[in-house]
C-alpha cells in the first residue's frame, strides 16, 4: 500500500521534507488589494511584496482544487490519501476537502484537520510520514495522527501588532499603545485557536517566556523553530533552545509561507514541539 500526504497551504513544511516524504501542498490565494494571486506567493516574493504596508488576505482552497488532486487516485487499491488540513477553528478548508472527496465518491482517502497551522501543522506530517514507513496498518496511522495532534505545542513571537488588529484580535488603539511599548504578544494554538497567551514588554522577556514552556519534550522527534523574514531571531533562538534540550534532539529551522505570515507579519518567530505522553 501507498500513502499520500497532501495538506493546504496554511501548512508549512521545509523543502527537505517535502522531497524526501513527496508531499502535496494545494494552493491558498493570496490578495494585496487589487492583485490576486491564486497559487499563493513564493515565500521570498511574498515578504519582498509586504514591504509595500498593503496587508494582504487569504482565501481559502475550495472544492475543485482538492477534486482537481484526488480525481487520479479515486478507490485506487493500492493508493491511500491522507489529507491534513488547517483548524477548523480558522478555517473551513476541511468541509472543502470533504466535498470533493463525496463528489468523486473517494472511499480511500482521510481527510482530518490539525487543530494548528504553520510549522505545527507541517511537524504533524513529517511525524506522521515517519511513522508510515514502519507502519501499513491504515487504522492505526490514524490514532497515531490523533496522537501527534494531541501532544504537539507551539508558541510564537508577534512582532508587528498591525495585523492582529486587522485580524480583529486587538484593539486599534492596544495595537498602537503596544508598539509604543514595545510590547510582544505571545500567541498559541489552543484547541485548534489562536489564543493570546501572554505580552511580554521587550524581545528578551517574550523569548524566555518561550523557553520556560520548553517542558517534557520528546527527543525522538523533530523540534521545529519558525520564522516571518526573521532568520537571525530564529537561529539566536536556536542557540538558546540547544541550551535545554538533549543533545540527540533534532533542531529544525522552517520559514512561515504566504498565507500565515498574511496573518503575523514579518518578524514573528517561535517554536514548535512534541510532548511525551
Amino acid at each position: 500500500m501507498k500513502f499520500k500526504i497532501v495538506a493546504d497551504a496554511s501548512c508549512d513544511i521545509p523543502e527537505e521534507f517535502m522531497k524526501k516524504y513527496d508531499i502535496t501542498i494545494i494552493p491558498i490565494e493570496v490578495m494585496f488589494g487589487e492583485e490576486s494571486y491564486p497559487e499563493g506567493l513564493e515565500t521570498r516574493e511574498f515578504y519582498k511584496k509586504l514591504q509595500s504596508g498593503i496587508i494582504p488576505k487569504t482565501a481559502m482552497p475550495n472544492a475543485y482544487k482538492f477534486e482537481n488532486f484526488y480525481k487520479d487516485y479515486v478507490n485506487k487499491d493500492d493508493v491511500y490519501i491522507f489529507t491534513i488540513v488547517i483548524s477548523m477553528e480558522m478555517s473551513t478548508t476541511k468541509v472543502q476537502a470533504q466535498m470533493a472527496a463525496d463528489n468523486l465518491g473517494m472511499k480511500n482517502v482521510f481527510i482530518e484537520e490539525s487543530a494548528s497551522t504553520t510549522l505545527a501543522q507541517g511537524a504533524i506530517i513529517i511525524e506522521l510520514c515517519k511513522y508510515m514507513e514502519k507502519e501499513q496498518d491504515i487504522e492505526k496511522i490514524k490514532e497515531e495522527f490523533y496522537r501527534l495532534r494531541k501532544n504537539v505545542r507551539s508558541y510564537y513571537i508577534i512582532h508587528d501588532l498591525k495585523y492582529l488588529k486587522q485580524s480583529g484580535r486587538l484593539s486599534g488603539a492596544g495595537a498602537t499603545i503596544g508598539n509604543m511599548l514595545n510590547i510582544r504578544p505571545i500567541v498559541s494554538i489552543v484547541d485548534g485557536k489562536v489564543v493570546n497567551i501572554a505580552k511580554c514588554l521587550g524581545t528578551p522577556k517574550a523569548e524566555n517566556f518561550l523557553l520556560e514552556h520548553v517542558k517534557n519534550v520528546d527527543p525522538t522527534k523533530h523540534f521545529f523553530i519558525a520564522h516571518s523574514d526573521s532568520i537571525e531571531n530564529a537561529e539566536k533562538l536556536k542557540e538558546k533552545v540547544k541550551n535545554i534540550l538533549p543533545p540527540e534532539q533534532e533542531i529544525v529551522i522552517g520559514e512561515i509561507g504566504c498565507v500565515v505570515g498574511s496573518h503575523v507579519g514579518a518578524g514573528c518567530y517561535g517554536l514548535g514541539f512534541f510532548v511525551k505522553e
